[in-house]
């Protein structure tokens, strides 16, 4: 194949932390399925400086930029590089995955995989019985073989494994019997009474076994490995190489103990057959649409999420998912079970954090920079009630890459809370701008509308981009949003890494800030959300600056959902104002002059979002995307919502892999790469800047 052709260069390897990054030249052996570096080409007919063997290798394009890379061998060593360009680290990561995919598929071929092996403990199905006699080393090739394929009987060279090999296997063999009988003596178990199959702790030791034999089996395949490449140095050509234990698949949950079965191609409904044929996105029209405010209607889906049945029911499932995952492990590429989720994109749920749009446009009706900041500091504490949707922890779905969301809230100006004694529209009268009047000359509205889009800028990293603005009132606010979640243990921590910035035009003002952390904890009981870590609220021109810390749950004793923050002057290092209470129930504002305010968040007002119907909803619109998935979560059948889930992330994967083929960069619709950060093509400050140019002009 072209693709499996020797290649060489130079690339930046990372030594440790005195040297740094080295420049170093590798070679990739195709044939013998190895990565070796040297000093430098002129040395390369000595021996390498090093080697990996790529059999059961892992490659990783790095989310850190675009140029590094990190290959994972099997024996835990790992190589960090890194490239001239994106290009190039692309040129590398493909060849050396379709090498690594090659040997890796070649390694015990003749292997049966173990849990297709009869035990003899298990089937003996005593628990005093003899251990499983030893057989000879002279059948260890049984176990154990690197096999020629298609090789004249004679030339079949059997690699003979030690004697301790042996003896691991058939200690593993034994254990595994065991692991399955204590399995089906718990399932067999009555599903109520004094001892049922359901019991946590039993739950609990059925997932710890699990995890302990796929450990093991993880351990054995690299002491396999490690002896295979030790026969001659390298594995002789036309070796093929295969998993000793198939990996389980995370997409592939199981519901206590036995396997769930998913139609057939041929019998999957039109639906999945129609999202997993959808054109490549770039192949559709990526220019962005102007999507009109009038063709919204009010949204009337109220899609809570409180029902704690389906988390009790799947517990075997958690409990297995649990066994999988390390401490510490990024959970960006792992499939979760389906009845774990939202019937929402994350895109969606970033527009519910939009929900109080009375609160939003008033800050730019604040009569001092102070005021202006400490209205931002309300607004920014209240919108993350309504963004979750019920008590109970659950995932809104992870956007495909080009998929948009699109809506806008109606509020009547007699409801926005304007200066005290002041006309909100003289402020600063040298900096108003007036829009082109409507050419239609109709009357203007008496209610501000705020419109919202979002779009999913990037798969790996996840990026999520946003943008809302109100004309009426010359603001808006743009932001890029990069989740990153891990497991850890009990809980799941989700990162947002990225920032937002609020342009109050009428005033030339820019106030940037972040994102909080978010935790699901007690994911084997009831899952719950708190938030937690410190976020920055700053505006550079006028040296105003919050500092709100949101505080996890301590171990013993302590509030949940308890949040504090304080504004101040940073001239003069004064603090204008204080805030504590719960960032989900009630604030509590105490101001420099020694007034008090209380905000209760469960009796705000909330404003439904407008929302288009899903017939004229593009493709890639979220709620159209994944109107199957909802609809099935919704009749309360998560195997038909899997399936439907796994097809468009099919697709995806498809679409990324051809892209990547074809070297053919992904097109955004609505957001534009700005160094670290995602813009929005067409802000309200481009807009605004190019009225006030016309305006001179005319003038």
């Amino acid at each position: 194949s072209d693709h499996m052709e020797n290649i060489c260069g130079y690339l930046m390897k990372y030594t440790n932390l005195v040297t740094g990054w080295q420049y170093r030249y590798f070679v990739l052996n195709n044939d013998a399925g190895l990565l070796e570096y040297f000093v430098n080409e002129q040395s390369r007919h000595l021996k390498p400086r090093g080697t990996l063997q790529l059999a059961g290798a892992v490659i990783s394009p790095s989310d850190e930029d675009s140029h590094t890379f990190t290959v994972n061998a099997a024996s835990g060593e790992q190589y960090k590089l890194r490239a001239t360009d994106a290009k190039e680290r692309q040129h590398w990561v493909s060849r050396l995955q379709i090498c690594t995919q090659h040997h890796t598929e070649a390694i015990g071929k003749n292997n049966p995989p173990l849990k297709s092996r009869s035990f003899s403990l298990a089937s003996q199905g005593s628990a005093n019985s003899p251990g499983v006699q030893r057989r000879p080393s002279q059948n260890a090739v049984s176990f154990f073989s690197v096999g020629h394929h298609r090789l004249p009987t004679g030339k079949r060279v059997p690699i003979m494994q030690p004697d301790h090999l042996v003896d691991v296997r058939e200690m593993m063999s034994q254990a595994e019997g065991q692991q399955r009988d204590l399995i089906r003596s718990i399932e067999c178990l009555p599903a109520s009474g004094h001892l049922t199959s359901l019991d946590q702790d039993l739950l609990m030791l059925k997932a710890t076994s699990m995890a302990t034999m796929n450990c093991l089996n993880d351990c054995f395949h690299i002491l396999q490995l490690q002896h295979a490449s030790q026969q001659k140095g390298s594995l002789p050509a036309g070796t093929t190489v295969s998993w000793l234990e198939p990996k389980i698949s995370l997409a592939n949950h199981f519901k206590n103990g036995a396997a769930q079965n998913f139609p057939a191609e041929i019998n999957k409904p039109a639906s999945v057959r129609e999202e997993q044929s959808i054109a490549e996105p770039c192949q559709l029209t990526r220019e962005p649409e102007e999507i009109n405010p009038d063709e919204e209607l009010e949204d009337i889906c109220d899609d809570k999420e409180d029902d704690l049945g389906a988390v009790e029911e799947q517990r075997s499932v958690i409990l297995h998912l649990l066994s999988q995952l390390k401490l510490g492990m990024d959970l960006t590429r792992v499939v979760l079970p389906t009845f774990i989720l939202e019937k929402r994109s994350l895109l969606e749920m970033y527009a519910d954090f939009m929900s109080h749009p009375d609160l939003f446009i008033a800050i730019t009706n604040g009569s001092s920079p102070e005021e202006r900041m400490i209205r931002f500091v309300e607004y920014y504490l209240t919108s993350f009630h309504e963004g979750r949707k019920g008590a109970i922890a659950k995932k809104p779905y992870n956007p495909i890459i080009g998929e948009t969301f699109h809506c806008s809230w109606r509020m009547p100006k007699g409801s926005v809370t304007t200066d005290a004694g002041t006309n909100s529209s003289a402020h600063c009268p040298s900096e108003q701008v007036t829009l082109p009047k409507d050419p239609d000359g109709q009357a203007e509205p008496d209610y501000y509308v705020v419109k919202f889009v979002a779009e999913q800028v990037s798969h790996h990293p996840p990026v999520s981009g946003f943008y809302a603005e109100c004309v009426e009132r010359n603001m808006c606010v743009n932001a890029h949003v990069w989740t990153k979640s891990k497991f850890l243990g009990m809980s799941i921590g989700v990162t947002m890494v990225g920032e937002g910035v609020l342009h109050l035009l009428e005033h030339g003002e820019e106030y940037t800030f972040s994102l909080p952390c978010a935790y699901a904890r007690s994911i084997l009981t009831v899952p719950w959300v708190e938030l937690g870590g410190k976020v920055n609220i700053n505006c550079a021109k006028t040296g105003y600056s919050a500092s709100i810390n949101f505080h996890t749950k301590p171990f013993y004793g302590g509030k949940l959902h308890r949040v504090t923050g304080e504004v101040k002057q940073n001239m003069t290092n004064t603090v204008v104002c204080r805030v504590q209470g719960e960032w989900n129930s009630v604030l509590e504002f105490t101001y420099s002059n020694g007034e008090t305010k209380y905000v209760d968040l469960t009796k705000l007002s909330v404003t439904r979002k407008r929302v288009r119907p899903l017939e004229k909803q593009g493709p890639f619109e979220s709620r159209r995307l994944w109107q199957h998935v909802t609809e099935s979560l919704r009749d309360g059948d998560i195997d038909k919502a899997t399936e439907h889930k796994r097809a468009l992330e099919e697709r995806q994967r498809n679409e990324e892999r051809l892209r990547a083929e074809t070297e053919t960069p992904w097109c955004t619709k609505y957001f534009l790469k700005d160094g670290d950060g995602w813009v929005y093509h067409k802000p309200l400050w481009k807009t605004v800047s190019a009225a006030q140019t016309q305006q001179t002009d005319s003038n």
